[in-house]
């Protein structure tokens, strides 16, 4: 299988990243404006060459290995809409959309890729958005579509609709198709932690993951102006706490042979979600290190995308170029 090449513009723990190098493509570029994020990147593939910037500064003329890709693919900060933007909030996000799509009048990629919260696709607060993106995709000559996926329908142990643009060179864009579900069953959250809470001897186990056989709520990394990490807002919590989670804090370890799990007696009594299983439920590889404080890493885990939805997409573009 040919390596296709693709530049991957706010890569962040390399969620996108890893998909698409799952399904047969090979990155030239990543960037991204977090240190910690790019730090993560080059700790886990060395050979990667990644560029700690600001998309909006970014010349691709000044990187000659952004031309001729196949895949320009960008798994962006998460757009907000009106009723939830305050009047003092930065349009960054949305700037940051309009910078994918003017790297492609530079770039010229065979396909475009991007990433975001499913109220993109059609919500009428982001018709200027999907309405710029048009107008500048139709001039280049792409055409596209818009469409949700939910990670639960790729094996990730979490419920997690994400809104996808996909576009493609208008002579290419007939062949390409949405990926299709690749699991029948959704992945409990028991099924996809019940060895890790085991991992220490806890003799409440099998009890616990028994209980646990729902998908996970969507995992959120937070934003970077708030306190510590925990697992998302109420009615987020309400629901782990159904299963028998305190998502109040993130655990610095899984229970131990002593721990007594009674959620009738309060949160103390409830396991606590650990980073490294924040990443399981993000479906990523065991042996992917992230870099950077507890908190620094719940947030890269909880902003990812999870690697299974990105390999899916990466074999459908693929698929679509004729490879």
């Amino acid at each position: 299988m040919r390596a296709l090449r693709f530049v991957d513009v706010c890569a962040g723990a390399g969620g996108l990243a890893l998909g698409l190098e799952q399904a047969g493509f090979e990155p030239t570029l990543l960037l991204d404006n977090k240190a910690v994020a790019c730090e993560t990147l080059r700790l886990n593939r060395p050979g990667w060459n990644v560029l700690n910037t600001d998309l909006r500064d970014f010349d691709p003329v000044e990187h000659p290995e952004s031309y001729d890709v196949d895949l320009l693919s960008a798994g962006l900060p998460r757009v907000r809409s009106s009723a939830t933007r305050r009047r003092t909030d930065s349009d960054e996000e949305r700037e940051l959309i309009r910078a994918t799509v003017y790297l492609v009048h530079a770039v010229q990629p065979r396909a475009l890729l991007i990433e975001n919260v499913p109220e993109l696709v059609d919500h009428p607060d982001f018709e200027d958005v999907r309405g710029f993106v048009r107008s500048e995709l139709e001039h280049l000559g792409y055409r596209f579509r818009w469409f949700v996926l939910n990670a639960a329908d790729f094996g990730v142990p979490q419920e997690r609709r994400q809104g996808v643009l996909v576009a493609l060179k208008s002579r290419l864009f007939d062949a390409f198709r949405p990926p299709s579900p690749t699991v029948h069953e959704h992945v409990t959250v028991g099924q996809a932690l019940r060895d890790s809470m085991a991992s220490r001897g806890w003799p409440q186990a099998d009890a616990w993951a028994e209980q646990a056989a729902v998908v996970a709520p969507t995992l959120v990394g937070g934003s970077e102006n708030r306190g510590g990490p925990d697992l998302g807002p109420t009615g987020t919590k309400k629901a782990w706490a159904r299963i028998g989670v305190n998502a109040g804090s993130l655990g610095d370890e899984v229970p131990g042979p002593d721990f007594v799990w009674n959620p009738s007696l309060g949160q103390d009594h409830m396991v606590k979600i650990t980073n490294a299983q924040a990443a399981l439920l993000q479906s990523f590889p065991d042996e992917w290190r992230f870099a950077g404080s507890k908190t620094a890493r719940y947030r890269q885990i909880g902003h990812a995308s999870p690697p299974p939805v990105g390999r899916a997409l990466g074999l459908s573009v693929r698929e679509a170029l004729g490879e």
